[in-house]
């Protein structure tokens, strides 16, 4: 038997080999989700070490998903044709060296050259997991429960990134962070290679670097607007600049995508409700992890002092909440529409947060509470998310749908980061008030003034370190505020947008 998938044929696996393949692509994409946010409890140590400014710490976290973004397109189109378990072998090899790179880096421009290796790696790799499974799993029950496993698998590296990195930091320096990715690599490559099903691809389509390269200059612009904009002291022409270069770059690409035969991305998707809606979810449940997830593990240890292996467990619990939902969304996926499950997962994972947010100043009990709600809904959406893109997208544009849905992944990522990051810093800078006497740098965030107050006087730091800590929490209920009032307004929309004006029955069998 034979499963035609792209202009090739794809044989049929046993029901072992199939569940191996879901095991082996989940290994790249737990390592790819858990590289996402594995410096948020890493960065102070790391920021110290290798002596980088706020700046240099943006782009240290940020070149990672925004290379990513840039490149996911292309590299799915690039799949289509030269076959995605290649693509993925391809990834693998490049995501470990990468790791090598990083995690010897001595200045902060290798570790951020090293950051946007890794994503090279992580574009190769994430539309061919996905591919892999549409191919792999014929059967629509277990493609759903594949496909749970799948997003949940992206969920959980979100949310165990934190702890991966504080557990490391307890004993190794920061490198370690990086090296681990080293086995993992291995033993993925040597699965991959063994059960994966092959396959050169049938497409002729080219690989449009130029419209990748037009994608990343409009993130890299805008994300350089929102870290200028928010700065303490905002140059006007900085961010003008930037906005000239982001809108640029995106007006060029979505000119040149239209004119194309072959497009990266064909617009014509985005027109039915369903793949509109779960484009939106996924981009909007990763901005509610990796930005809420940025600054908690930083309140956690800057704030209540927990060491970055106890802030990390705290932030595991998202976790916990997201693994059981996701993998039963999959499963009941085709008795309930993808639909109500988007927009009830959203809803739910605004309540968490909204918990996290008015539980602040009670014990740390509550706020596991609100991550494990949070995750519960993330897991959900996430799912759903995945299912819809990938479903109800034309067997000829599946490599196309995968990337998509992952750029909507790190699209999220990203501006969760950049604006929830950046908006931390920014409330803080503009409401810290510092005692007299103090200096000036304590003004750029709570890390730097813990620094400072370290060589003052115990009372005129008790002092500085009040103001300070009032600010920081200005910052972080205003970015969680932000959060739930983005995931409330997505999950509403994903409910009501053009309802019943597509069928609401779960994605065709592929």
């Amino acid at each position: 038997m034979s499963d035609v998938r792209n202009g090739t044929e794809a044989p049929v696996l046993g029901p072992a080999r199939r569940w191996l393949v879901l095991a082996a692509v989940s290994a790249g994409l737990l390592l790819i989700s858990v590289d996402m946010t594995v410096l948020y409890t890493a960065l102070p140590t790391l920021s110290a070490d290798l002596g980088a400014n706020a700046s240099q710490r943006l782009w240290i976290i940020n070149a990672y998903p925004l290379v990513m973004a840039g490149l996911l397109l292309g590299a799915g189109t690039l799949g289509d044709r030269v076959g995605h378990k290649r693509m993925y072998l391809i990834g693998l090899v490049l995501f470990g060296s990468a790791s090598l790179v990083a995690a010897y880096a001595t200045i902060p421009e290798i570790l951020v050259a090293g950051r946007a290796f890794l994503a090279v790696g992580a574009a190769a790799m994430m539309p061919a997991t996905l591919s892999l499974i549409r191919i792999t799993f014929t059967d629509e029950h277990e493609r759903g429960i594949a496909i749970g496993v799948w997003g949940t698998m992206a969920m959980v590296g979100a949310a165990i990134g934190p702890i991966v990195g504080g557990l490391l930091l307890a004993y190794f320096w920061w490198g370690s962070v990086f090296l681990v990715n080293v086995p993992i690599v291995l033993v993925a490559l040597v699965l991959a290679a063994v059960v994966a099903p092959g396959g050169s691809g049938g497409s002729d389509h080219p690989w449009d670097l130029i419209g990748s390269v037009q994608v990343m200059a409009g993130l890299a612009g805008a994300v350089y607007a929102i870290k200028e904009v928010t700065g303490p002291e905002p140059r006007a022409t900085a961010v003008l600049a930037a906005l000239v270069v982001s809108v640029a770059g995106w007006w060029t690409f979505v000119r040149r995508q239209r004119g194309r035969p072959y497009p990266l991305i064909d617009f014509a998707l985005l027109r039915d409700p369903r793949i509109l809606i779960g484009v939106l979810a996924a981009a909007m449940a990763m901005f509610a992890v990796a930005g809420v997830q940025l600054v908690l593990t930083q309140r956690l240890q800057l704030v209540l002092d927990l060491t970055p292996f106890h802030a990390g467990a705290v932030v595991a619990a998202m976790a916990l909440g997201a693994l059981p939902v996701g993998v039963t969304a999959g499963a009941l996926l085709s008795r309930l529409g993808t639909r109500p499950v988007i927009g009830t997962g959203l809803l739910v994972t605004a309540a968490g947060t909204a918990l996290i947010l008015f539980t602040s100043n009670l014990p740390l009990a509550w706020t596991v509470t609100g991550l494990l709600v949070a995750g519960a809904g993330t897991g959900a959406a996430m799912t759903a998310a995945s299912a819809a893109i990938v479903g109800y997208a034309p067997e000829h544009r599946a490599g196309m749908a995968s990337s998509v849905e992952e750029v909507s992944y790190e699209l999220g990522s990203l501006t969760g980061v950049a604006i929830l990051g950046s908006l931390l810093s920014a409330v803080y800078a503009r409401t810290v008030a510092l005692p007299e006497g103090a200096p000036a740098e304590a003004a750029g965030g709570l890390d730097e003034a813990r620094g400072v107050a370290a060589g003052m006087e115990e009372d005129a730091a008790a002092a500085l370190l009040a103001e300070a800590v009032h600010a920081f929490d200005n910052g972080y209920r205003a970015t969680l505020l932000i959060a739930v009032v983005v995931l409330t307004a997505s999950g509403l929309f994903g409910f009501l947008y053009k309802r019943g004006s597509a069928s609401e029955t779960t994605p065709a069998q592929g």
